[in-house]
């Protein structure tokens, strides 16, 4: 499964639409929101050509596609506008054998275990590094970056996670190897035959007595 990754439109037309773009020229299955869609945000700029409602028309024409987390700026009108589910506060996708959680990033992470995808949004700063044993990736936001980083996003495909900016162009990548898996109890245990056992050779011989 190829999965787009993005966060905090913060109700960008503009951005909205090289989103969906992108999307497109990826040919991925599905797009992945990490919240804060409509609503810029009471301590963010205005965003480039900010039009909620020609957001919510443009994510029409993909809902099917879409899988999407509540953002800490996204208020329950919000979520009953938009035209697909919003879950409430964390999420799970399963895929190559890797365990992927999501959730906009305000609250505190659940509880992960070693090897696990943490994916979050909201600091609108891309992260690409390892936590307690769990890897926590950050897409940075799609048109309010911060920090000096890019308008961009998130592809994960066959194990691997590749942060791109909107054109396409690909600046860092995280890919999780897969462990070596154990025989299963099923399996037949092919064991090596032992080696010969040399005996020595015994010769016996006939003792013959002849009497005078």
């Amino acid at each position: 499964m190829k999965i787009l990754i993005a966060s905090d439109l913060h109700g960008s037309a503009e951005y909205c639409r090289q989103l969906i773009e992108a999307f497109k020229r990826e040919n991925a299955d599905k797009l992945l929101l990490l919240g804060d869609i409509l609503y810029h945000g009471p301590r963010n700029d205005l965003p480039e050509e900010y039009s909620p409602k020609s957001v919510l028309n443009q994510l029409e024409t993909v809902k099917d596609k879409i899988i999407c987390v509540q953002g800490n700026c996204d208020a329950d009108i919000d979520t009953r506008l938009l035209p697909f589910p919003v879950l409430p506060s964390f999420g799970a996708v399963f895929s190559d054998g890797i365990e992927i959680y999501f959730a906009h990033g305000h609250n505190a992470a659940p509880p992960l275990k070693k090897g696990d995808v943490y994916l979050t949004g909201h600091t609108h700063v891309p992260v690409n590094e390892m936590t307690d044993g769990y890897y926590h990736l950050n897409p940075g936001s799609v048109s309010l970056p911060k920090e000096g980083s890019v308008h961009g996003y998130l592809v994960y495909e066959n194990r691997r996670f590749i942060f791109k900016n909107l054109d396409g162009t690909a600046y860092d990548e995280l890919e999780i190897k897969e462990e070596d898996e154990p025989l299963s109890e099923s399996a037949p245990v092919v064991k090596p035959m032992p080696a010969p056992v040399r005996r020595p050779q015994i010769v016996r011989r006939k003792i013959i007595v002849r009497r005078k």
